[in-house]
């Protein structure tokens, strides 16, 4: 056909043509397909946190809800953010390439803390980074527990971390989650390298330390720790 043809066909033989339900795909490849989700999640965790930033502002979510709630969504932005480092070179060019208008989330990212470290009155940087890094070892201890690892050698190192980052906020001795944890890592010193937890112990240590991770945030809210 030529081009004289093709521009004056009718308009009912080029949607004959042309299948108007037909979804448009971002890919072609697994790899492009890879990467567009990975697109998609950052883009859905900015979105999360701006949520999460105004509903707090607003009294709408606890302090104890909101902290790490906060913590979890920055510590898997920083996570996605490695994952897409070949396209986004910085999550503002990000933003903007996707007309994200959500000051609150970038304010969030880029502060690093949960606004309740950030405006704590005896919060420094020296006790930001202890909160992250202390959350950041109960998210690995939890993630280790939901991925089925049940023995001493895979279990040990990870909770022997995490409470010696606990211990670092002075008011952590009178926490009934510490005397938990630290039950546990006797358990666990007692236990050959091999041996594992049975699934009731994996259930009950699993709920201790969710409830030490949620009593750990309610008293920085209330008054943040120190070394």
């Amino acid at each position: 056909m030529g081009v004289y043809a093709a521009l004056h066909q009718s308009p009912a033989t080029m949607s004959s043509r042309l299948n108007l339900d037909e979804e448009v795909r971002l890919y072609t490849t697994n790899a492009e397909r890879e990467k567009y989700g990975l697109l998609a999640t950052l883009f859905g965790i900015v979105v999360s946190l701006e949520y999460l930033e105004r509903a707090y502002v607003r009294d709408s979510v606890s302090a104890s809800e909101y902290s790490p709630a906060c913590t979890r969504l920055l510590s898997q932005y920083k996570t996605m953010l490695k994952l897409v480092s070949d396209d986004v070179p910085s999550i503002e060019q990000f933003m903007a390439r996707y007309r994200m208008d959500h000051q609150a989330a970038l304010h969030r990212i880029q502060v690093g803390v949960p606004a309740t470290v950030e405006h704590s009155s005896e919060a420094g940087p020296e006790t930001a980074k202890w909160v992250a890094e202390t959350t950041q070892n109960f998210i690995t201890f939890v993630d280790a527990l939901k991925l089925r690892m049940r023995a001493k050698d895979q279990l040990h190192p990870i909770l022997q971390e995490l409470v010696t980052s606990y211990a670092r906020f002075k008011g952590s001795k009178d926490w009934e989650g510490r005397s938990k944890m630290v039950g546990w890592l006797i358990t666990l010193n007692g236990m050959k390298a091999s041996e594992e937890l049975t699934e009731e112990q994996a259930r009950q240590i699993s709920f201790d330390i969710e409830h030490a991770y949620a009593e750990f945030f309610r008293s920085l809210s209330g008054k943040d720790g120190g070394s």
